[in-house]
Formats: C-alpha cells, structure tokens, sequence
C-alpha cells in the first residue's frame, strides 16, 4: 500500500479479482495477449434490499455559529473485505490445452489395430504390403489447421474479455472520488516502529451531511440547508496496531468545540486562517474539505493520521443494502419523532432487528429517543452499528455471492471519497485485508472523554488529562482492551539479563538525546545535559549531549543497535534506574543511544508508571467488538 509504511503495510498477496467472482483465467489471457500488468481488483461492501425510515431529517434551528447546527450523523464503517467462497474462482470455464489435441477419456475404448491385409481376404501378406506402399498416404494439414484456428480463436476470446476485466478495474477506480490528505501547515510526527520493523495504520473515518444532490436532499432534510457547505457531522479514529494484533475507533462528538489550525483550499488557493477560539468540530470541513478536518485531528491528538474515507446520506444508504441486514437492539419500542416533526423517524420494536439500508442510515442518524438525546448517545449507537458490522463481515454473512460482491464495489467505490494515495480499489482491498486480521474481541470502541463547555452549556470540549491519557494509547500504540502485548513481542522483564557482559561504564560511549517536546509544548530545554551529568556521575564519562533537533518521545528509552551493545546498554539502564524493559534493539542508531521521553522531563529519579496508566479512563465508555449484548436505552418519552 503506498502510504503504509513497508514494514508494516497491508500485503498484496491475494489476488481480488476472485473476490469478485471474476475468472483468473481472464487475467492469464490479458497478461499473455496485451501484456498489461495484472489488475488486482478488491471488492468493498455488499448486497441487500431497500429498507425505509418514515419521516423526514432533523430540521433544528441554526446554529449561533457561522453554519447551520445540522442534526445529522452519518459514520463510515470500514468492513473487511470477504475473499472469494471456498473452492470458487468464479463463473470461468476450463480452458483445453493449447498446441495439442485433447487426450481421450479415461474410459474410452482402445483403437483396434489395423487388420494386417489379407488375413481376411485371403491375400498373400507380401502383395499387400506392396500395394499398400504404392498408395500415397492423406496429409494431416486440415486437422492441424483447425486445431490452430481454435487455439487463435480462444486467444482473441481471453484477450477480449482481460480487456474487458481491466476497463472494469479501471471503471471502479474511476468511481472514487480523490482529496488530498493534509491540507494545514504540519503534520503530527511518524510514529517509532516497534522491534520488528513494524508501524500502525490511522484512518480518519468522516461521515458528511452534505445535501448536494437531490437524494442527499431527501435523506437528509432541513431544507433550509439546501446547497449549503457540507459539514463533518461524524468523526472517529480507526487505529489499526502495528503488529496488527488489535484495533481502536475513536469518536469525537459532532458538539466538540476546538481550535482549528490554518488550512489551505486545494482548488481554490483560499487561506482559512487558524481560529482565534473555539469552533464546532463539524466546521472543518467547509474549510477546504476533508484535508483540514485530517490537520485539526492530528493538532489535537498528536496522531500521525495515514488516510481518510468519507462519505455522505446517500453513500451510506447504497452501501447499507450492499451489504445487507446488521442486526441492533433498544430496550424498548421506539419511535425517534417529536410532536414538532423533529427525528429521524425510526421505528423499532423492542429486542434484536436486523435493519439495512435507510433504516441503516436512520439508525446512524438517530438522536431523539436514544439515551439522553445528546450527539454522546448518538455515538453510542453509532459504535454498536459498527460493531455489528465488523462481526458480519468476518462471518461473510449473505456476502458469499460474486454477485453481491461486485454489486458491493461498485457501490463502495461510487459512495466513497478517499485520500490521493487510497484512491485504488486495489489499495482498498489492501487495506481490508489488514483489517480482517483482528478478531472482533481485540477491537474496542471508545468516545472521546469529553466536559461540558463552560461558554457553550449546548456544546462539549476535550475532557483534560482523560482525553490526552486516550489519545496516548493510541500515539504509544496501546491496545484499549487492557490486554496489551497480546499476539505481540513481550518487553524485556527485569530478570532477562543479557548474556553479552558490559564493559566498565568508563569505556561505555552513551549519545543522549532530549525528545522531551510534545505536539503543544516545546522540548525542556538543557534535559539531555542533566542526564549527561548524571551518567557521567555514575562513572560514564564518555556520555555526550546530542546537539541535533530529534524527533519528539512521549517514552525514555534506551536504545542499541547490536547483540554485542546489549550489555552495555543494560548497564546504563541500571545506573539510572530504568526497567529492562526500557532497552530495546534499534537499527535507527549507531551505539549505545539514551533517548529522553515526554515521560521524564525532570528531577534525577525515573518516573515510575500508574496504576492504570495504560488503561482507558472510564470517561472513554469503551466498548468491546465482541459485544454482542449491547442494547440502547430508549428515552420513555419516544416509546410506542
């Protein structure tokens, strides 16, 4: 995938023209015949029937701030990519072998040799031999010309229809639409690959309200909106982990305000200037599209983000019946509409019910009548939806038709707005095989901790210190289930020495660098000198200051890049109290390398860690992707 990073990108092993039902052997005559590179070509999401929602959108008044206060939320789910059934290619034929005759069957009968002459008819062997010899015997030519013209003319077929297959691939990529991925000023640095090489994968997942078309109109009412600058009603981190053992989904609710950075219209040049206060987070997106709301996310969280997918009313709807009924559950019967014709109109009985299509995208939008009718319970239902989802698609439930299949990539690819380096059905697919690599339990859903805003009692901000401690997890790559270091490399124990032996601290070179800083703060100026002094305290005296600018840490570390340094390395941990766990192998240095984190910006003592400080805080009201019990409460007020 080009923008996954090598070590840890998704793999292209897989060819997804078979999961799309497509012959391989189409593929076979195209490269044979035309020569053209093989297409690989992934399918997205699949088919169903047409649900409904009675009623229309949500019509609040407007918003105080400059944009209508749009009550709409529409999440982007990221399902998995199915392969193609068991023992199925698709609907190909066999194809004989070409340059030859086909060989009899097994069970057919052998050939009589001829009769020798004159066994029957009473000619002497030797007069028929010789008369035999005198007639020339028929050429062969006719047969083998008309094996040549079938062997041309299944030639011409194949090449045909891999034509054929390649200007669909290229037709589906054309149904993507393209943005950039970034458009402010800088970017959240790369995140520290783990021992193997490997580095996560953040995709920002954007559901707009935009109502620019006539059905986009009528999912989405509030006609008074009508033609106005779409906004980013729904926003969740999805946070595939580097060794791909486990995955987060983040939500911001719609209501957040926060400052959004400078950002520039790539078409039209424009400059929105970085705000002075605070902004409804859904207003990124009228300022140059979906590349701002990528930039305001990485300011806040600090998180490198790697792509985005967006979509809009009508995308989710299409996608919904492609992939076909997910089962939700409330509490009680609801009806989500006000005596003021307020809500999303959905009607569900009590229990479990299997919902699709616009009832899909009811349910996605549905505020009124779900918990306390805030944009927070709203996002509740969005995760149990999405959770839903995911286990669907790894159970390939109602997808194991190539029909629906490819009914699901057309409709995918026609829903979907991406960034310029996802814009491929075969990054997609891509990118769907990472994802189907975590087990529904190892996914967890959260919300960002949030308080009520003291100048907006109507609007939300970042709850401090829970939101940054959530937001850590994810930059540190921790998983949020409390199950961290499953299906990954253990760190170092305290009593797994090394075997190689340190040399005396006297002859030990440590280079120390200061990566103190944060996304908001600058380095602590003079840190790598203290911990030089320190060192050099403890006998190492060949301990030096990096005086280059280095990359931001939020952990100390201390790093090696050989077997032979390990000792060495362990020893300066143990002068300066540092956990064994804190020594790693590092091909990015050159010796012996002390690296100051986020997590050590004073005093002589290493920090020792929480209890806790590696959980979620219960403001994040994670919920696990094996969850299939959850149940929203329904508000008694908009029961029937």
């Amino acid at each position: 995938m080009g923008s996954a990073r090598s070590e840890g990108g998704p793999e292209r092993d897989q060819d997804p023209a078979g999961a799309l039902g497509w012959d391989e052997g189409l593929y076979e005559g195209r490269d044979a015949a035309v020569e053209t590179g093989r297409a690989k070509v992934p399918g997205q999401r699949g088919a169903g029937d047409a649900g409904g929602a009675d009623g229309e959108g949500e019509t609040e008044p407007e918003d105080p701030d400059e944009q209508p206060d749009r009550d709409s939320g529409t999440p982007v789910g990221v399902p998995e990519q199915p392969g193609p059934p068991a023992g199925e290619s698709g609907p190909g034929r066999r194809r004989p072998e070409a340059g030859g005759e086909r060989d009899a069957p097994e069970d057919a009968p052998e050939e009589a040799p001829d009769e020798a002459p004159g066994d029957a008819s009473g000619e002497a062997p030797e007069e028929a031999d010789a008369e035999a010899a005198a007639k020339p015997r028929k050429p062969k030519r006719r047969k083998r010309r008309i094996l040549a013209w079938t062997a041309a003319g299944l030639a011409l077929t194949l090449v045909a229809a891999g034509t054929a297959g390649w200007f669909y691939y290229q037709h589906l990529n054309d149904n993507l639409d393209r943005k950039p991925l970034h458009i402010g000023k800088s970017r959240a640095p790369e995140p520290t690959p783990n021992a193997a090489g490997q580095t996560p994968l953040n995709i920002l997942l954007i559901g707009s309200d935009a109502r620019d078309s006539e059905e986009n109109q009528r999912l989405g009412g509030a006609r008074e909106t009508f033609g106005g600058p779409a906004l980013a009603d729904v926003q969740m981190l999805l946070h595939l982990s580097a060794d791909r053992s486990h995955m987060s989904v983040i939500s911001m609710p719609r209501d957040t305000l926060l400052k959004i950075p400078e950002c520039t219209d790539p078409e039209s040049g424009k400059v929105y200037p970085a705000t002075v206060g605070t902004r409804m987070t859904n207003q990124t997106l009228m300022r140059g599209g979906p590349g701002c709301t990528v930039a305001t996310w990485e300011e806040l969280t600090g998180i490198r983000i790697d792509h985005f997918m967006m979509v809009d009313f009508a995308g989710v709807v299409s996608m919904a019946d492609a992939i076909g009924g997910v089962p939700v559950c409330v509490d009680a019967n609801l009806h989500s509409r006000t005596s003021d014709g307020k809500g999303s109109g959905l009607k569900l009985k009590k229990g479990t019910t299997e919902i699709k299509g616009e009832d899909a995208l009811a349910w996605l939008r549905t505020r009124y009548g779900f918990g306390d009718g805030s944009d927070i319970a709203r996002a509740k239902a969005q995760h149990m939806y999405m959770n839903s989802l995911v286990r669907k698609l790894r159970e390939n439930t109602g997808l194991s038709s190539p029909n629906k299949l490819r009914n699901l990539a057309e409709e995918a690819t026609e829903a979907l707005t991406v960034d310029e380096e996802l814009a491929s059905v075969a990054e997609l697919y891509a990118l769907a095989e990472e994802l189907k690599k975590v087990a529904p339990n190892r996914t967890t859903m959260a919300t960002m901790p949030w308080i009520w805003s003291p100048s907006d009692h109507n609007r939300v901000e970042p709850k401090p210190d829970d939101a940054e401690q959530l937001f850590r997890l994810v930059r540190e790559d921790i998983a949020l289930d409390g199950r961290d270091g499953d299906g990954a490399s253990p760190s170092p124990s305290e009593d797994e020495t090394s075997e190689d032996p340190a040399d005396d601290p006297a002859d030990i070179a440590v280079l120390v660098r200061n990566g103190t800083g944060s996304p908001v703060a600058a380095p602590v100026s003079g840190r790598a000198s203290d911990l030089v002094k320190l060192l050099t305290e403890a006998g190492f005296t060949r301990a030096t200051a990096d005086q280059n600018q280095v990359e931001n840490r939020e952990e100390t570390a201390i790093l090696y890049p050989s077997a032979e340094l390990e000792g060495d390395a362990q020893s300066v941990a143990e002068a300066l109290g540092m956990p064994l766990g804190t020594v790693r192998k590092s091909a990015e240095v050159s010796g012996v390398t002390l690296e100051i984190g986020a997590d050590w910006t004073e005093g002589d003592t290493f920090p020792k860690p929480k209890k806790g400080d590696n959980e979620p805080p219960d403001s994040a009201e994670a919920l696990n992707g094996s969850d299939d019990t959850a149940c929203m409460e329904v508000d008694p007020a908009f029961t029937w």
